[in-house]
């Protein structure tokens, strides 16, 4: 589908515009819902900006989400042009709402189409039409009257430029449907939709809402609770605010999602629309969420604190050890146990559930770095990413690669060499860990299956068994060794 850019290209329409059209866009389906009618948003086509008009074209369109569509193809990218479409081009040229025109038959409905132009900086740069089934418009109830009403009111907003007037930025905004109350120029309850009904009594209110001021239903229902997010505010100042408002309203029975859309005329305000959204279940899954995943971090911080804490008894182990063999094979375990507890520690101070193992990878390489008591002038170099991993891939990985390290560092390149380069490649959820030496290579008859090496079998076991990869050993022509190691992460 072509992108609103694309389909403005031949309006002649300046970035600013587009912008404009942009915001009326993302606030429309609160027009289309009150309307209860599919909107179509018909920009001019002209050679340059002060030609005539050659046509119309629908950059955008909009479903009700109150009433049945009245066109259910999709009709973007179709051109009319002038003089085809007049209450459109009426709508452009006077600047003035089109509303008495005649229904015309499309297919086998009846449909009334209805015509607001979008003002941007004192000129018209588009038209919303309006599309409604006229047997649905026949015999309106208070409800439909009230939404259509208030349809009215957007409407004249719209062409005078007054909205929408900011975007409140929020993870969801409460539809229609949810629930929908109309205050009046002074506050008060003008009309309550049923669920918007349903929606108060749920956190306590059983008395009504209409005929009453709402900012003082709300004070009584939030007195003495303590909120999660204090108001800096009063209800009264929120709800009879210029700019719309996102605000919640929460006590001991639940949580209210609100959004308080201003209503004026020109320069007066007329009122307000407050759409209700019932959020008390989404709210108690988040806070269940949040505590979860602060206990799932003290696990890791308790982890890593017990894993420092057989370390520590290690290290008095090796004190006591007379055999310079059991004394080494005990300091290989205190950093393999520091390598898992590493891993552990990224976890307990970090909110997501990944690890970030360019970091671990670092901190490890330093580790080896330190504690190395080989000879000076080794190189180490590391280029690639390993980026976000999962902790059961973090884990072993992080064993994997110090091994692999201390490996190049006692044996590769005990005697001769000066580089240890560590590369990584990764595409989507396959990763490729080089390790390599310059240093004195593999013997001719070197097979991984067979090595009485510890630790080359732990990086084979966890390549294979724990990362279902696969690890592969060379020897480098001129001197030297590579290790690679295949996993999917």
């Amino acid at each position: 589908m072509a992108t609103l850019d694309a389909l403005t290209a031949k309006s002649t329409l300046d970035a600013d515009d587009i912008n404009r059209l942009r915001a009326v866009i993302s606030e429309w389906q609160l027009l289309a819902d009150l309307s209860f009618a599919d909107l179509l948003l018909w920009v001019p086509i002209r050679e340059n900006p002060k030609s005539w008009p050659e046509g119309h074209i629908v950059v955008a369109q909009m479903r009700p989400t109150t009433a049945a569509t009245v066109y259910p193809k999709d009709l973007i990218g179709q051109k009319a042009r002038w003089g085809e479409r007049p209450w459109i081009d009426a709508a452009l040229s006077d600047g003035e709402i089109q509303r008495e025109t005649e229904p015309e038959l499309v297919g086998e409905l009846l449909i009334k189409e209805e015509c607001i132009p979008i003002l941007h900086k004192s000129k018209v740069i588009g038209v919303i039409a309006r599309y409604r089934n006229v047997e649905q418009m026949r015999s309106p109830g208070r409800l439909e009257m009230t939404y259509r009403e208030a349809a009215f009111d957007l409407a004249r907003m719209i062409s005078e430029g007054t909205f929408p007037a900011a975007k409140v930025v929020t993870e969801t905004t409460p539809r229609v449907g949810d629930g929908l109350i109309r205050l009046d120029g002074n506050g008060m309850v003008a009309f309550s939709s049923p669920n918007a009904i349903s929606a108060f009594r749920q956190i306590g209110h059983q008395s009504e809402l209409e005929l009453n001021e709402l900012a003082v239903t709300l004070e009584d229902l939030t007195r003495g609770f303590k909120a999660r997010f204090p108001r800096d505010e009063s209800w009264n100042s929120i709800l009879s605010g210029k700019v719309p408002r996102q605000v919640e309203c929460e006590n001991n029975a639940g949580v209210l999602d609100l959004y308080v859309l201003p209503l004026t005329a020109g320069n007066d305000r007329v009122g307000a629309l407050v759409l209700v959204h019932n959020v008390t279940e989404i709210r108690r899954r988040e806070r269940e969420l949040l505590s979860k995943d602060a206990t799932i971090r003290e696990i890791h911080h308790r982890v890593k604190n017990n894993l420092q804490t057989v370390s520590a008894l290690l290290r008095l182990q090796t004190r006591r050890a007379e055999d310079p063999s059991a004394v080494s094979a005990i300091e290989e375990a205190i950093r393999r146990i520091g390598s898992i507890a590493l891993v552990h520690e990224m976890l307990s101070v970090n909110a997501q559930e990944m690890v970030e193992f360019d970091e671990v990878a670092d901190r490890l390489i330093a580790a080896v770095k330190d504690v190395s008591t080989l000879r000076s002038g080794i190189t180490l170099e590391r280029t690639g990413k390993f980026g976000a991993l999962r902790p059961e891939v973090a884990t072993p990985l992080a064993l994997i690669l110090t091994e692999l390290i201390q490996n190049a560092y006692e044996h590769g390149l005990a005697t001769t060499g000066s580089t240890l380069a560590i590369v990584v490649n990764r595409t989507g959820d396959q990763l490729r860990l080089e390790v390599s030496d310059d240093g004195i290579g593999l013997p001719e008859d070197f097979d991984i299956q067979s090595s009485d090496s510890l630790g080359l079998q732990i990086v084979k076991t966890l390549t294979t068994n724990e990362l279902g990869g696969k690890i592969e050993v060379h020897r480098v022509a001129n001197g030297g060794t590579r290790i690679e190691v295949d996993i999917y992460c």
